[in-house]
């Protein structure tokens, strides 16, 4: 698999706002942008920390799969991303399973999970065109 580095670190957050006090008020990290993606269920704002990107990650609907996450874990660190030319190419040259197709990143970008069970339960995902 070719990658060309990390490309956020994504925190998952109950509400963005009060999540924007703390890591772009009080830490200084500059907001970069903020979508709302994969049919409105969840918004992705980005800060700038520098040499990579923050991800805060809200779902936005009652069913989404990350309101059992926080309620299970509160807020905090969800998962690692690296950059990756094309998504599909790194699927198919990937050394571990990944999830059978991509979902919607920010700013027109796709991205795939790998398989956790193959990497000791880290959460890692990769994202490019």
């Amino acid at each position: 698999m070719n990658h060309q580095g990390l490309d956020h670190l994504a925190i998952v957050v109950p509400d963005t706002e009060a999540a924007l006090k703390i890591w772009r008020d009080t830490l200084g990290f500059p907001l970069l942008y903020s979508e709302d993606v994969n049919n409105d269920t969840v918004r992705l704002t980005h800060l700038d920390l520098g040499n990579t990107h923050l991800q805060l990650v809200q779902p936005l609907t009652p069913d989404h799969p990350l309101q059992a996450w926080l309620a299970e874990h509160g807020p905090g660190l969800h998962h690692f991303c690296l950059k990756v030319d094309n998504v599909t190419e790194a699927m198919s040259a990937s050394p571990v399973a990944t999830a059978p197709t991509p979902h919607q990143g920010t700013r027109g970008k796709r991205a795939v999970f790998l398989d956790q069970s193959a990497i000791q339960g880290v959460p890692v995902e990769l994202t490019g065109k």
